[in-house]
């Protein structure tokens, strides 16, 4: 009698363990068909992930730093620098430092990019120019500030991988063109800010010409192989033009070109 209940008790407890499993087989299907139906399980807990990275970029290396306008430090949050950064670079999105994205050329890095966006002092209604659109980053966090922001670059493949993702992901107040930033572009000037991200020998008299009366510019100034100069330039009521210089910096160079489209 005992090895008939030991029996009946083996086979209950098989038939347990197999209603389990069967049950943990059918859940499993299921939140991956819903995950896939989001866009993958990868793309879902990776999309996770650098939202907490990029909140930890914006506390720890740009807030931490003294970047204290909040809409600034918003825009930091809210853009995806990852989705501007090559896949095979990807992991480094939030790192502390600047990034490679191809053609010789790099996204700057985070602190930079908010520092310099903080010193133009930008409102919700301002034309902004951007010269050195590279992946489109800094057009990125422009975009969710100001009015409307006309970006250059003057590599061809890089400037239209920019123009299409940043139509891709709904920045409808950028515009691109592809040309010799140190010409600027008159055609929409004058412009309430000018930011340059690439270091120039000088401070290209285009650009200054075309900065509205009370409106900034940032630009880092010097040589490829000199610690540069990050510059503050601003116009007041009467045109006067006053420059400041504000940290060292690297750069890489502003290149020039008479080639130029926009889209």
């Amino acid at each position: 009698m005992n090895r008939n209940y030991m029996n009946t008790s083996f086979i209950i407890f098989i038939t347990s363990c197999v209603a389990i499993v069967i049950t943990l087989v059918i859940l499993l299907n299921f939140n991956k068909g819903t995950a896939l139906a989001m866009g993958g399980v990868d793309k879902v807990v990776d999309e996770d992930v650098f939202a907490r990275q990029r909140k930890r970029m914006v506390e720890e290396q740009i807030a931490y730093r003294g970047v204290k306008d909040k809409e600034v430090l918003e825009a930091m949050e809210m853009v995806p620098r990852h989705l501007f950064i090559p896949e095979e670079n990807r992991s480094y999105s939030y790192y502390d430092q600047p990034v490679p994205i191809g053609f010789g050329q790099t996204i700057s890095q985070p602190y930079i990019v908010a520092f310099m966006t903080e010193l133009l002092r930008v409102g919700k209604d301002d034309v902004v120019l951007e010269v050195g659109a590279g992946s489109g980053y800094q057009a990125a966090i422009l975009a969710r500030l100001v009015k409307q922001v006309y970006t250059m670059e003057i590599l061809e493949e890089l400037g239209k991988e920019a123009f299409m993702r940043l139509k891709a992901m709904g920045y409808d107040n950028v515009e691109v063109k592809i040309g010799d930033g140190y010409k600027g572009w008159p055609e929409h000037a004058p412009y309430d800010a000018i930011i340059v991200t690439a270091a120039a020998a000088q401070i290209p008299q285009p650009l200054i010409d075309q900065l509205k009366p009370g409106g900034r510019m940032v630009i880092p100034v010097g040589g490829v192989y000199e610690v540069q100069d990050l510059m503050l330039i601003t116009k007041d009521a009467s045109s006067k033009v006053i420059k400041k210089s504000i940290i060292p910096v690297r750069f890489v160079p502003l290149t020039r070109t008479k080639k130029g489209n926009d889209f």
